[in-house]
């Protein structure tokens, strides 16, 4: 059955949406994005998501095309008209449409931001049986743009990431960079344990300010663990008890092999399991 998604103002069915090949999102990659997760039909840390996507427009000089009212009620209309139970809803915004492939940034008053949602149904998405095993990770150079805080469209490296760790039969790579500190996944922030001490990079322009990421140390705090942001390098990493990354999709997803190095005992360690489990339960409460 097709899916209802929404683009500049209307719901229609998937295969009737339809942008203007001068959008400057296809052309430039000059658009942002968010990825709402959706448990029980209710949305996951929404606001948070609001509030980046505030941030990552106000750092591009963009506007935000509808108001946070808005936005809340076409994910929920598009949650409802899709009857989503598990899944994601997908929010980008772009610059616009300015009549004509230009460098030069159009004047937001005269070219209103363009905006597109859609769903993804992922039932069990809690239940993913890969946090039952952990993935397996590379590391690879990070040589993206400086403004990795920014949550923009440009994924292309990324993609390239992945496919690398795929063809290197693992799931998923870290960036690296300044001789093996790590920044962050692909799509991921990430974590290592060690003596029960969670240590993760520190907030900066170099990796995404995540949403879970905040709620996870968040939870992790008030359940007593301790905390330390800093910089780690693969090496350190290889060495530690546990490791794991977060998402808006993956939650809180063991990783328990680093460039072949086995992590621990190669299994899940307790730290990311409980992570995990006070993640879903303090979510599903707040979930909107």
């Amino acid at each position: 059955m097709s899916r209802t998604v929404y683009v500049n103002g209307e719901y229609l069915p998937e295969e009737e949406a339809k942008i203007s090949i001068f959008d400057r999102g296809f052309l430039m990659a000059d658009a942002v994005y968010e990825v709402t997760s959706v448990l029980g039909g209710k949305l996951i840390d929404f606001a948070g998501h609001a509030e980046r996507l505030h941030r990552s427009l106000a750092l591009l000089d963009m506007r935000q095309p509808v108001t946070d009212e808005e936005l809340l009620a076409i994910h929920r209309e598009l949650v409802a008209r899709n009857g989503i139970e598990d899944g994601l809803v997908y929010l980008q915004v772009t610059r616009g449409n300015p009549g004509d492939r230009d460098f030069a940034f159009p004047d937001p008053d005269q070219v209103k931001a363009g905006i597109v949602l859609f769903t993804q149904s992922k039932p069990g998405l809690a239940d993913n049986p890969a946090a039952k095993v952990g993935m397996k990770v590379i590391s690879i150079p990070d040589i993206r743009w400086g403004r990795r805080d920014i949550k923009t469209v440009q994924l292309l490296y990324p993609s390239i990431g992945k496919m690398m760790a795929k063809k290197a039969g693992c799931d998923d790579a870290w960036f690296v960079e300044d001789e093996g500190v790590v920044t962050e996944g692909t799509s991921n922030n990430a974590y290592i344990v060690k003596g029960g001490k969670i240590v993760t990079r520190q907030l900066s322009e170099d990796i995404l300010h995540g949403i879970t990421r905040a709620a996870i140390l968040r939870f992790a705090r008030e359940a007593q663990m301790v905390v330390e942001e800093r910089a780690f390098t693969v090496a350190e990493a290889q060495a530690a008890d546990e490791a794991f990354v977060t998402s808006a999709s993956a939650f809180v997803m063991p990783v328990v092999e680093i460039d072949g190095v086995a992590l621990g005992s190669g299994e899940p360690g307790p730290v990311t399991r409980r992570l995990r489990e006070i993640y879903l339960e303090e979510s599903r409460k707040a979930a909107i």
